[in-house]
């Protein structure tokens, strides 16, 4: 078995240090070790593939006994303004990662790798005046999806303008919860995203075969989120929601690169080990600078349909607690269940709640306290 010791004492001699864990703060981070499975992201000047020490780090692992590695690299100028250190590396001038972060805040500066050019894209472009929304979650399992599809829906029942990105290209869901079955299609070298309940719907789900798994490197992420911008036929939008993959890793990264103007919805169960991981989200995003325009606290309670009693089966208290701890609002505290959808109805889907059910006017509140917060700020 290897472990992640062992990891960084075979990458010490490659990247010029033998200081143990001061290896994995200066060049190296993300370092996850699974049997003999190895990923990590590679900090570098300039964030681009190093062919050379891409080969030799490899080396060194597989030598560790290593049987599969996954590498990504990233600048290391942007490690410090996305994680909120101070970043400043042995050796610099007191100060230095300290402006770079600011500089990065204040949005000073090009923007460099996935996000490098983006800001002209008229979805992007500050003209546009689409909210974005990235909903994210610190672990999988709390519903973070279910959110997701059920307020965009609800935003487009209030007569919003609503776009979705399942940008969860490895856990892509939001197809399948949407009911969704068709392909999007391309006109003149544009691809129409697929229309649902009346959300505008892009995914990876669209352009795998028989629910392959996506086995790819960040720096592929990153271009497949990239395009998701850019080649798409989005029309005009109000709100564009983004269903953010689990915990704070490289997508996560690339999303607070690309839209500095977006906002977060940071979901939860309410167990205390939920919010607890959680609020790592809602720190990445309170350090990138991202409002949280509020928490969701999923899976609260259960209501038994027999005598109306509420069993909260994974305890109290979480998402209030996450809530004080991020300075942020609790919008909504929905309860365990699942939609009373017939296979044999038009308009059926697995996950999205009729509007005239009680889930359905619970999102619905939730739509609006979103809309009423982001219209409030537009008009200031």
């Amino acid at each position: 078995m290897l472990t992640r010791e062992q990891v960084l004492e075979a990458i010490s001699p490659v990247l010029g240090t033998d200081q143990g864990t001061g290896v994995e703060e200066t060049s190296v981070r993300d370092i996850v070790v699974k049997d003999r499975q190895v990923s990590m992201t590679v900090l570098t000047n300039s964030g681009e593939p190093d062919a050379p020490l891409e080969e030799a780090l490899r080396a060194a692992l597989a030598r560790a006994g290593a049987e599969t590695v996954h590498l990504r690299f990233r600048p290391a100028g942007g490690r410090a303004a996305a994680a909120g250190a101070p970043g400043q590396a042995p050796g610099s001038s007191p100060g230095a990662g300290t402006a770079a972060a600011g500089q990065a805040a204040a949005g000073a500066g090009a923007v460099r790798g996935h996000g490098a050019g983006l800001e002209r894209t008229p979805l992007l472009s500050e003209a546009s005046g689409v909210h974005f929304i990235a909903v994210a979650s610190g672990k999988g399992g709390v519903g973070k999806s279910t959110v997701t599809v059920n307020l965009a829906v609800a935003l487009a029942r209030k007569g919003k303008r609503v776009g979705l990105i399942d940008a969860d290209i490895y856990g892509f869901s939001v197809p399948d919860m949407m009911g969704i079955e068709g392909r999007p299609e391309v006109v003149n070298e544009r691809v129409i995203p697929i229309e649902r309940f009346g959300v505008k719907v892009m995914s990876m789900g669209f352009f795998v075969e028989d629910n392959s798994p996506i086995v790819w490197r960040g720096p592929m992420l990153g271009k497949m989120l990239r395009n998701f911008f850019e080649e798409i036929e989005w029309g005009e939008l109000d709100y564009v929601l983004l269903d953010l993959p689990p915990g704070t890793g490289d997508v996560a990264l690339d999303v607070h690169q690309m839209i500095p103007q977006s906002k977060e919805i940071i979901v939860t169960t309410p167990h205390a080990t939920a919010a607890f991981v959680a609020a790592r989200a809602g720190s990445m995003a309170i350090r990138t600078e991202h409002e949280i325009l509020g928490i969701v606290e999923n899976m609260s309670y259960y209501s038994c349909s027999a005598c109306g009693n509420k069993d909260y089966v994974f305890g109290r208290g979480g998402g209030a607690k996450l809530a004080e701890s991020l300075h942020a609002d609790l919008l909504a505290q929905l309860p365990l269940g699942a939609p009373d959808n017939h296979p044999a109805e038009p308009d059926f889907s697995p996950s999205v709640y009729k509007g005239d059910t009680e889930m359905g006017q619970l999102y619905a509140s939730i739509a609006e306290q979103v809309i009423a917060k982001c219209e409030e700020q537009s008009a200031s």
